[in-house]
């Protein structure tokens, strides 16, 4: 019988199970078991997630009238990124200077 990982819901082999693996690999003439210090020196093929960014955004929460915002989100796909714009340029212009 196996068991799951509740942490990452993978299936461990039994005993038996891992030795009728083992005997498998040992047959097949293409294949070689990896040994503990050839999987430490492994590295990835790609970093997961996204690359890292020069300026990240940050989140926030910010009220506005929810006629302001419905009128914002009926522009379509890409609003935040809209809205992140006209506050830029303001800053640029100076209008939003502290």
């Amino acid at each position: 019988m196996t068991k799951r990982s509740k942490n990452l819901g993978l299936i461990v082999p039994t005993a038996a199970e891992d030795a009728a693996i083992a005997a498998g690999i040992a047959q097949d003439q293409d294949t070689e078991e990896i040994t503990a210090a050839e999987m430490a020196a492994m590295k990835p093929l790609r970093r997961m997630g996204r690359p890292p960014v020069e300026r990240p955004k940050v989140p926030v929460t910010v009220r506005v009238d929810a006629d302001v915002l419905e009128a914002i989100k009926e522009t379509g796909p890409g609003w935040q990124t809209r809205v992140n714009d006209l506050l830029r340029d303001g800053v640029r212009r100076g209008k939003l200077a502290a």
